[in-house]
């Protein structure tokens, strides 16, 4: 409580497919807490020069991912890597493409502190926000505590946890029954995506549309990123990304962990092709034709897994 004020749970709203998913004890979804974590997630003064805030990489008009190949951080430095979108992140295992974060309190240390991208410190950060006398009401009735670096990073979790994306045509088509929520040529899309010829489904499945595993798909023979095997350091990993969702993939691009696709043709002519053969090629790489109409379809299916309202709950 502070001055008579009190805190309470966020009520989150669910759509019809999404499970349920776990908070830590110890970082409950306040109304406060999500609150403080969206104003501290837009706000340009988490990086060393004001310029640039969490949502300069993950736009929120792009279902809360990057435009560019590679992310850029102050000053203009390119980053190593394409930022994801956010959506569902909540359910996530692991962050970051080669899951090397285990929780999203841990994942906002690292933007703001790598000089490619915030060039930071928390308590930089903390120490300048903490002026903000609205910033502090949050922090006291969330966390009973003034802002530091623990309450900016339990914020933002929070915020991000509040993401879901399951508002499309899809998931009225399959979660709620629609029948005429989707089009004829998204529905044979569908069940060209689920085709035992095309596989895709056996990575991209659940209501996230992904299984969260890591998965060398052939990109290159050589790797410059290592993926995985930057965290696990056995080369069995090497050119292994964690498998991304498909959710809003229409507003998603550019594609894979570089960015090195711009269009969802060219990511479908890299599956149809079968992939390089690294010998860390998944082995559910199968080669497939499509005529020019199933391509059609299985784009147009790709297109009705955008969210029809915004992710971002927070008003």
């Amino acid at each position: 409580m502070v001055g008579g004020e009190t805190d309470g749970p966020f009520l989150l709203d669910l759509p019809a497919g999404a499970p349920p998913f776990t908070v830590p004890d110890a970082n409950p979804l306040t109304r406060a807490s999500v609150e403080l974590g969206k104003a501290l997630f837009f706000d340009t003064r988490l990086s060393r020069d004001a310029s640039m805030s969490c949502a300069s990489c993950h736009d929120p008009d792009h279902a809360f991912s990057d435009t560019v190949a590679l992310s850029l951080g102050v000053a203009g430095l390119p980053g190593s890597r394409n930022a994801p979108t956010l959506a569902n992140v909540a359910y996530h295992p692991g962050l970051f493409r080669d899951g090397g974060i285990p929780t999203l309190e841990a994942q906002v240390i690292a933007p703001v502190q790598d000089p490619l991208e915030m060039d930071h410190t928390l308590q930089g950060a903390a120490e300048h926000l903490s002026q903000e006398g609205e910033y502090q009401r949050l922090s006291l009735l969330a966390y009973g505590r003034e802002l530091d670096p623990y309450v900016i990073t339990r914020a933002i979790a929070s915020y991000q946890r509040t993401l879901i994306s399951g508002w499309s045509r899809f998931d009225r088509y399959v979660y709620e029954g629609q029948s005429q929520a989707m089009t004829e040529s998204e529905v044979r899309g569908w069940d060209l995506f689920r085709s035992e010829a095309l596989n895709c489904s056996a990575c991209h499945s659940g209501f996230d549309l992904s299984d969260h595993s890591y998965q060398n798909i052939g990109q290159y023979l050589e790797y410059v990123d290592p993926g995985r095997a930057r965290i696990t350091l056995d080369l069995g990993d090497e050119g292994k990304f964690k498998v991304p969702t498909l959710r809003n993939i229409a507003l998603t691009g550019p594609y894979m962990h570089d960015g090195a696709m711009a269009t969802l043709d060219q990511v479908i002519d890299h599956f149809a092709s079968g992939g390089q053969p690294h010998p860390n090629r998944s082995p559910l790489l199968t080669t497939f034709a499509l005529n020019e109409q199933e391509r059609m379809d299985l784009i147009a299916f790709l297109h009705a897994l955008t969210d029809e309202r915004s992710i971002d709950q927070v008003p």
